[in-house]
Order: structure tokens, then sequence, then C-alpha cells
């Protein structure tokens, strides 16, 4: 069960929603009103997910503080008893805490030593000054907190697609808009993983991960073999470029009077291979995005590329190919496939990482 004391402050109105994304993950819920908290948001706003209580009905697994005032914050640091408070003294689970507070209070001496003597205790504090977290970021910070499947195991991921300048305007690139890899680091986060992300011209960072922004091959495959000494498992979401300009033009080309452009290409490295060659031990999970059947192609790049898992999906369908928000693959193995039929890339991402567990496990147990 997981505790989740909501305060007093317009973050109230987000409490329901951290509850419904904390119930999805499977979870049980019980929450705690602050003090004029109904002000904002009362018992009826739980009632389809939680159940409001006055007191917790067992020892909680996790306890969140959302949205959490500079009063909940003093009396937290200070071991002042509250209503919610003394959960926290008295517990040794995690705690979260999402503060709201604006700029002035958030530079208080005062608060400023709350929240440090907080985070020195190990609490997690998510969001900060001016700035309300998201019910999806307090939830991924409970439980990635909790002991979850893919705790202990540190997760390199890739997103996004490259770059690659043709001049110092213009660029060969792809469609890629880096879902599919985000939508694995957040549930890799959320499953318990120390998750680092190499995100390729991705725009908005996943919070609770190391966030790597590239724009190049070059760039990617430098920080992917760098970063990948220090992991369990690489997975390699990424659409790169396979073919970078021979030559970078400095400032722009112009048109001028031509009516063609030459255009030399030549091929860039394969990321997957050098990796593998570095790190002969490493779980590896690669991509295959063909048009049509994705099989074959799968089954090919998995023997060729030495690893362990390969995904193949078919982006010439128009709900699944770059950009859409859901996805339909196979995951092919050295022992078989399994079709995870049309579903969001949240759910595809989940059954990849549910395999990537399943057989890791069994590598190391091997």
């Amino acid at each position: 069960m997981i505790l989740l004391a909501v305060g007093p402050g317009m973050g109230a109105l987000r409490a329901p929603g951290i509850a419904q994304e904390l119930v999805s993950a499977g979870h049980e819920v019980e929450v705690v009103l602050e003090p004029r908290t109904e002000l904002f948001v009362g018992p009826a706003a739980f009632a389809s997910v939680a159940r409001v209580v006055a007191a917790a009905s067992a020892p909680p697994e996790a306890i969140v503080f959302a949205p959490a005032t500079a009063g909940i914050l003093a009396r937290l640091a200070r071991g002042m008893e509250g209503v919610a408070s003394h959960f926290y003294a008295s517990a040794t689970c995690p705690t979260v805490v999402a503060p709201e507070i604006d700029e002035g209070t958030a530079s208080h001496p005062a608060v400023r030593e709350n929240i440090a003597l907080l985070d020195a205790d190990g609490v997690r504090i998510v969001g900060g000054a001016g700035e309300v977290a998201s019910p999806a970021e307090v939830a991924g910070a409970v439980l990635n907190a909790i002991d979850g499947p893919l705790t202990g195991l540190r997760i390199l991921i890739t997103a996004g697609g490259t770059r690659e300048p043709i001049d110092r305007v213009r660029v060969v690139s792809n469609r890629s808009s880096g879902k599919m890899g985000r939508a694995i680091a957040r549930e890799a986060w959320r499953r318990g993983a120390e998750v680092t992300v190499v995100a390729a011209n991705v725009e908005e960072a996943e919070p609770g991960v190391r966030w790597v922004p590239v724009e190049t091959y070059a760039e990617l495959e430098e920080a992917t073999i760098r970063l990948a000494r220090e992991v369990d498992a690489l997975v390699m979401a990424a659409a790169v470029s396979d073919f970078t300009p021979t030559e970078v033009h400095e400032g722009k080309i112009r048109r001028g009077g031509r009516k063609e452009l030459d255009l030399r290409l030549v091929a860039t490295g394969d990321i997957l291979e050098a990796v593998r060659g570095r790190n002969p031990k490493l779980f590896m999970v690669g991509f295959a995005a063909t048009h049509g059947n994705p099989v074959p192609d799968a089954r090919e790049k998995l023997a060729r590329k030495g690893v362990n898992l390969m995904v193949g999906n078919d982006v010439s369908l128009a709900e699944t190919g770059f950009g859409s928000d859901d996805n339909e693959v196979y995951i092919v193995g050295r022992s078989g496939e399994d079709f995870v039929p049309l579903a969001s890339k949240r759910e595809v991402a989940g059954r990849i990482l549910d395999t990537l567990a399943a057989n890791i496990g069994e590598e190391r147990v091997g």
C-alpha cells in the first residue's frame, strides 16, 4: 500500500491523477487529506481509485506528500507532529515529496534548509520552485523508489533520430520522434532501473533519468560506446543514419542559378556491433524498422549483430509509423518470437522490458 498525503494548494487538483497512476501500476493507495485541503479537492475525487482515510491501515510501502506546502516541508524536516507527517517520522519506507512553493518562498533560507535536510535524509524531491510536478513525474519517482522487477539494473537507452549536416542549415535525417525510446525509458524508470538516455534530437527530456543529448551519428556512437561500459543492458531504440555527407559546407549552400546539387554520402558504422565488440557480456536489445513483415529482418540482425533481443516493427503502417502514439512489434529472441499487437507505446515498452527482465535473469543464472 502507498500512502498519499495531499496538502492544501492548487497542486491538490493533480493528486487524483497521482493515485490513478499508482493504481494503474498495480498498487493500492490510501489518501490522507491535510487540513484545508478540501478547499481544493475532496474525498469524492478519489472515490474511483483510492480510499481517503484518517490513518493508514497498514505500514505503507512508500509515502508521498503531494503537494507539499512550506509548512509541510518544515514539519517533515523538523520532526514536527502533523496529520500525515508522523507517518514519515515513524516509517522506514521510501518517501517522495512534491513541493508547491513559489520562487520567493523557495529562496527563503529556512525553506532551503528544510529541503536540504529532507534530501540528506534520503527523501526524493520532485519538482521545484514555481514548478509543480506532474502526476506522471510524482508516480514515476514513487515507483522507482519501490523495489520493482528492474531494481538494481542500469539500463542505457538510445532514442530519437540522428541528423547529419549538409551545411550549417540543412541536414539529412529521418522521421523518428523519439516516442518509443522515451516510453521505454519511462517504463524502465518506473520499474526501478537506473536509466540513462542518449537522446538524438528529442525535444523534451524524460524526468527522473540521466539525459545525454546528441545530434549526429558520430556523437551518438561516441556517447553510446562510452556509457555502455557502465550499464547492465543497452536498448538501441534510436533511428540511426545509415549515411552521412562526405563534406559539410561552411555556412549555407547558395542556390544561385543551379538546377541540381550533387550530394555525396558515405555509410556510417554499426553502433550495436561496435558496442558488442567492446562489451561481450552486455545484454543488448536492437530495433529493426522495416517496410513490410519485420520478422525476417529482425532474425537476420539478431544473428549478425550478436544481440540478445531484436524488436521488429513495420513503419509502413499508418497507425504504427514514425510519430504515432501506438506500435505493433515482434520481439525476436534466440529461442523464438513474441508478437505484440497494436497497443500504446507505453504498453509495448512494458512488454519489451518484461522480456528483457526474463531473459537477462536467465542469462545471469546460466
